[in-house]
């Protein structure tokens, strides 16, 4: 098992090589506060100082470091392939294959790599440092130094400093793949630990946090860690580890960390005797090899399923993007064709690529035609903005100078054709509803059915170009035919229609009806020859009033003598009397008011209403039906027909060829840049293989 953690490494290369960080691979994050010994600690497990030093924050950029043991044998086969003369030596990731022998020189690159990204100032940076360390002196880990806590921005540094580390720490042991190394100094109450309380808010059961307590020859006289160790103040599940570090006068006087290990030893085996064996920097090295190796192996299936689904995630994505054009001819018209085919299969409902979230196509066009075009022409009320008042006159203008013995026929045709009218208004809102969904459907395909065009944005703008003009070419013709549509119901009002002529005799047969029961409820002294006379000759529809004033002579005794008609609701004021020597205008006439209507009157216009209602009635059928139909011939239909001939009629030329098949400025870099990820995860799924077929798994 002691293998997994170099295949960790081997993960980590491979992803290093695209710069993702799109796995979270298993790594121990070292969390503290400035000065708790962050730094000392790194060194120690290292064997080396490679770490930048200072006051206030040092450390301003995480740097990932990982520890790989090599063997004796390997140190030479090394030595000879890249001419390295030394057991020990450190890449960078950002150096590419540069050899660095000389650890002061690794540390100097640091500084100078910390500076380039995130400047002199004392600012920090996200973007991590990449360093390797090769050596037989170390056991195989992966370590994240991150900046210490702060509270209070020094110097020049921003004001949210503070936020800014914190964003940072939580970054890197939020990924549940880490495991979180704590460290506190011992000369600190273990609870106000910083590094313990970030800890615990991403790893509140304690699973993957380990403690180290710092500086344990720097405690008070006569105070010491042992409660402390013993995990008796703050219990830590994976244990709490006790180390020395060297003083910052050992470090100006150069002093090895080799022979502060051993000053380490001495020094527990002093004031610890009976913890000197679970305490120390060899102790800390072995205890952190062993738990990210149990680690790696609980976290390798998981791993496992993310990086092939992610393979394939990729593998799909450049399959989008699609290989560079060799002929341009050929790819021109397949992507015309295709787009065609797609545009068709939209309206059908047999496209590849079904839209759940709403309705689109050829489904929105049918819920036009029969729900929103259908509602509509059922909520025209077929009298609405039609009055009684507008009827009877309507009747009165159509006989003329001279009374009428029976309703005329003009006065219906005129009041219907005017109802027939309001048809137009919402059947060329079909229309262009459906125009508008044919328009949508451009984008639809653009989308989801043909991605190929994304790559060349000049061939997908000249084709929603044509498709839009196509489309626009058709929209009067629809329309005209459509307005046609209305203006035929409007030229012929047939009278003899078979469903008119049923309501025409049942209303007959109702009016009938209502004569008889009238007749039946009149007194036996009315004589039935009178009475029948008076229910059939009413009289003609000008103004009738009690007394035997049916003429306009009854009217005007009945004004001056200023009794009201039994009728009048309103009587309107009489024009004054001319004066003598002044011109009398005949047409100052009163304007009509509202009055009560004469049962005559009533009759006539329930007449013309009934019959306007079953009409209109029968012509919203026949609107309902025809548009729908219009529409689909010579719009959706004809577009479908004719659009392939015309994106290749208007795009297929020669002349266009390199124009049109341009690829977007970034399309061939995301191309490579999804070749190069896709090839970075199949090897690492290759490398996980290989742990199984080791049985390292």
């Amino acid at each position: 098992m002691e293998a997994l953690i170099p295949v960790i490494n081997k993960l980590q290369d491979v992803f290093n090589t695209v710069g993702a960080d799109i796995i979270q691979l298993p790594q121990i994050v070292v969390v503290g506060t400035q000065s708790s010994g962050k730094s000392s600690v790194l060194e120690s497990l290292v064997g080396r100082d490679i770490l930048p030093r200072g006051t206030g924050i040092v450390t301003r950029r995480p740097l990932i470091l990982q520890l790989v043991h090599i063997d004796p044998e390997d140190r030479r086969k090394s030595n000879e392939e890249n001419g390295i003369d030394g057991e020990e030596w450190g890449k960078f990731l950002h150096t590419k294959n540069k050899i660095y022998t000389d650890f002061e020189e690794i540390r100097k690159e640091i500084e100078a790599e910390t500076d380039r990204i995130s400047g002199d100032n004392k600012g920090i940076s996200d973007e991590p440092i990449h360093l390797k360390i090769f050596s037989p002196h170390v056991v195989n880990l992966t370590l994240v130094d991150l900046p210490g806590i702060t509270k209070v921005p020094v110097g020049d540094q921003p004001k949210d400093i503070e936020l800014q580390i914190r964003e940072l720490i939580f970054k890197y042991i939020s990924n549940p793949n880490s495991i979180i190394l704590a460290v506190t100094a011992a000369n600190t109450d273990m609870a106000t630990s910083e590094a313990l309380k970030v800890a615990r808010e991403v790893d509140p059961d304690g699973r993957r946090t380990l403690a180290v307590v710092t500086k344990l020859d720097l405690m008070d006289a006569g105070t010491d860690a042992m409660d402390v160790l013993m995990g008796r103040v703050i219990p830590v599940k994976l244990g709490i580890i006790g180390v020395v570090n060297r003083s910052q006068l050992d470090i100006n006087q150069k002093k090895l960390v080799a022979d502060a290990i051993r000053d380490e030893y001495a020094f527990l085996q002093k004031k610890y005797p009976s913890l000197a064996n679970r305490n120390g920097t060899k102790y800390l090295a072995r205890t952190l090899n062993r738990l990210l190796m149990h680690h790696i192996r609980d976290c390798l299936p998981e791993l496992k399923t993310r990086i092939n689904v992610l393979a394939a995630q990729y593998q799909s994505l450049l399959n989008s993007y699609g290989e560079p054009v060799e002929d341009k001819s050929a790819t021109l018209l397949q992507l015309i064709t295709k787009f065609a085919a797609e545009y068709c299969h939209t309206i059908e409902g047999t496209a590849k690529y079904i839209e759940t979230a709403e309705l689109c196509g050829g489904a929105r066009i049918c819920y036009i035609f029969h729900e929103t075009f259908g509602r509509t022409l059922e909520s025209v009320d077929p009298l609405g903005g039609l009055t009684t008042i507008d009827v009877l006159t309507a009747i009165r203008n159509a006989t003329g100078p001279r009374p009428a013995l029976f309703v005329p026929e003009v006065s219906f045709e005129l009041l219907v054709k005017r109802q027939v009218k309001r048809l137009e208004e919402p059947s060329l809102r079909c229309v262009e509803l459906v125009h508008e969904e044919m328009q949508r459907i451009i984008q639809h395909c653009s989308n989801y059915s043909t991605q190929e065009l994304l790559r060349f944005p000049k061939l997908h703008d000249a084709i929603v170009e044509v498709v839009t003009s196509l489309l626009r070419k058709r929209l009067p013709v629809t329309n005209e035919m459509v307005h046609n549509l209305v203006a035929i119901e409007l030229a012929y009002i047939n009278t003899k229609h078979p469903d008119f002529a049923d309501a025409c005799g049942l209303m007959n047969n109702n009016i009938e009806e209502q004569r008889r029961n009238r007749m039946r409820d009149l007194p036996s002294a009315v004589p039935r020859d009178k009475a029948a006379a008076s229910g059939s000759q009413s009289g003609p529809v000008s103004e009738q009033q009690d007394g035997g004033t049916g003429n306009w002579r009854g009217m005007l005794r009945k004004g001056e003598d200023g009794a009201p008609s039994d009728r009048t609701t309103i009587q309107p004021p009489l024009p004054a009397s001319p004066q003598k020597g002044h011109a009398v205008n005949l047409l100052d006439v009163p304007v009509p008011v509202s009055r009560k209507l004469s049962a005559r009157e009533q009759r006539d216009c329930e007449v013309i209403e009934r019959l306007i209602k079953s009409y209109f009635l029968i012509v919203r059928k026949n609107i309902q039906d025809s548009v729908p139909k219009a529409v689909m011939h010579f719009l959706v239909n004809h577009v479908k027909d004719c659009l392939q001939s015309e994106l290749v009629g208007q795009l297929y030329k020669t002349s266009l060829l390199n124009d049109l098949l341009t690829e977007s400025e970034d399309m061939a870099q995301r191309r490579n840049e999804a070749a190069d990820m896709l090839k970075a995860l199949q090897k690492a799924s290759q490398v996980i293989a290989e742990i199984r077929e080791t049985h390292l798994w």
